[in-house]
């Protein structure tokens, strides 16, 4: 056993050359081998599977083209109101601990232009520390026009049992709200002047019951890891919700940057908490009532991406858990309605994306045992076989990101070649993460609504002491992490050895993406970024205006 293990290309090259009797029983052997064909079944069942859902990032870049002639405008609403018929709209802010950026926040949302007899603000708190102190002075001196501005209709709300989370915040507010349309904005968002104009004639069409636009990115160009991050969610917005929205099947509302009609909430079922994506939750139980979504990808509206690893892996991870406690929740009534066919197989791949990340932990586990297997019978039958496969599952993602960069940047999309490789290998490396919060949506296991920290940092070299404050605890698996980086690191060394040439840009996307992820998680925060000369820590004053 073990010399087979050690010298698998002698041992081929022994058996091929073999005549006789004893190489048939030898090679029948070899080939009925059941250690064998217990490590290459589930290989090629996590392969296949991985592929399809590789083959629906090519579906949805189909359906955005195909659809394209659907595509719902800010200027082209088909009915509008009257001046004097606006409806009332009432803005929630839902906060938690978000002291550095509160400011920045209400600020933005009083410029917004609107009649202010048709208009209100709710800051919902569920804050535990300085946030509330720092919120309710804003609030106070934008209520008595204090900040420079004529007095605003904002109000301050605060939670003390934080019950429900974000969910329980927002329906908090529906008790007191006024508006029969209700616009969300996270803390991290900075909406333009003109967002609610563009957006609110949408809702003279009856049927509509949400509209989404599209998150923008104050800090891209921080650091490497945020121009990543807004091509991973360029993507989302561009060929998910747009592909989705013109082939008129069910999409989500993102928590934030978009408009309800209030009717649909409660004919929904109002905001739930028993989901992390209460969002995506409440937008196919609105769905399935039968209201119609737009997604307007023209109106902008811009925010703050992670600037550190740990923030954005909690960010993704609280997304991964949500998506799989949704599906579990809503597919099966979306598999019991009239829905279309088509409709129902689109809420199939996006509820369950997700599963691709324990799905890659058991490849992860495979990829070197099914490696040395595969090299025995020879490389034509890895490049007929395997080599598809790895194209479908892992190069639909290069064309995916690349096509939303040139829908967006027609002009500069092809700096994205750059940011592709880690791009995939980021992915890669949020995998132990995002299996761990799949593991526990699958089995029922509870958790907190884990905030994504705001440090409100755009440029670079900037710093805040809110990275210092809210920075999350590591925990082991970064430590993880590395070890598996290190393990497929052997990989790459053993596919060269064994001439497996071919899987070697495949397996160092591995390599990169755990250590990458890893070592930032360890190294992140415990080196700042240098500054400026002579500066420091600082804490930034409010209101700072838009």
């Amino acid at each position: 056993m073990t010399l087979l293990l050690t010298q698998p290309s002698a041992i081929a090259h022994w058996v091929n050359n073999q005549t006789g009797d004893r190489a048939k029983r030898f090679r029948g052997l070899y080939h009925l081998n059941a250690f064998d064909l217990g490590l290459l079944i589930p290989y090629f069942i996590v392969m296949v599977i991985l592929a399809f859902y590789g083959i629906h990032r090519y579906q949805l870049v189909w359906l955005y083209y195909r659809n394209k002639n659907k595509q719902a405008r800010s200027a082209q609403a088909p009915q509008v109101f009257a001046d004097g018929e606006l409806p009332f709209v009432t803005v929630q802010l839902p906060i938690f601990n978000e002291q550095y950026v509160i400011d920045r926040l209400i600020d933005a949302c009083c410029r917004l232009r609107y009649p202010r007899d048709r208009f209100e603000i709710q800051v919902l708190d569920d804050s535990t520390d300085e946030t509330q102190a720092v919120a309710a002075d804003v609030v106070r001196r934008y209520a008595e026009g204090s900040a420079g501005l004529l007095p605003q209709p904002v109000y301050y709300l605060h939670r003390s049992d934080r019950y429900g989370f974000k969910a329980g915040a927002l329906d908090a507010g529906l008790k007191t709200a006024r508006g029969s349309l209700i616009a969300i904005f996270d803390a991290d968002f900075v909406p333009p002047p003109d967002w609610l104009e563009k957006v609110v004639h949408h809702f003279a069409e009856a049927e509509v019951g949400m509209v989404q636009t599209r998150w923008t990115h104050l800090n891209r160009h921080y650091s490497f890891l945020t121009e990543v991050e807004a091509i991973l969610l360029d993507g989302h917005f561009v060929l998910e919700h747009g592909g989705r929205s013109r082939a008129g099947v069910f999409f989500n509302f993102n928590g934030t940057a978009g408009m309800w009609q209030r009717r649909a909430i409660e004919e929904a079922g109002g905001w739930q908490h028993d989901t992390l994506t209460e969002d995506t939750d409440l937008s196919y139980r609105a769905q399935l009532k039968g209201w119609r979504f737009k997604y307007l990808q023209d109106v902008e509206c811009p925010a703050e991406l992670p600037i550190e690893m740990t923030a954005f892996k909690t960010q993704q991870a609280r997304w991964a858990k949500g998506l799989i406690q949704t599906s579990k929740k809503i597919l099966p009534r979306v598999l019991r309605s009239d829905a279309p066919f088509h409709t129902k197989l689109e809420a199939w791949y996006h509820l369950t994306a997700n599963l691709s990340y324990p799905l890659m932990i058991v490849l992860s586990v495979l990829l070197m045992p099914a490696m040395i297997i595969r090299s025995w019978q020879g490389w034509v039958q890895m490049l007929l076989i395997d080599f598809p496969l790895f194209m479908a599952s892992t190069m639909s993602i290069s064309s995916f990101y690349l096509v939303s960069q040139k829908e967006l940047f027609p002009g500069r999309w092809y700096k994205t070649f750059l940011y592709l490789p880690f791009l995939m290998s980021l992915g890669v490396g949020l995998t132990i993460t995002n299996t761990k919060a799949v593991l526990e949506a699958l089995f029922g296991i509870k958790s907190a609504f884990a905030r994504t920290p705001k440090y409100r940092v755009q440029n670079k070299g900037e710093r805040n002491l809110a990275a210092k404050k809210y920075r999350k605890r590591l925990g082991i698996i970064p430590w993880i992490e590395l070890a598996i980086g290190c393990y497929f690191a052997f990989t790459v060394w053993y596919a060269v050895t064994s001439e497996n040439y071919f899987t070697v840009p495949f397996l160092l996307l591995f390599v990169f993406g755990y250590w990458y992820t890893g070592l930032l998680s360890l190294l992140q925060g415990r080196f700042e970024r240098a500054g400026k000369p002579g500066s420091e820590f600082h804490e930034k004053p409010y209101p700072v205006g838009v």
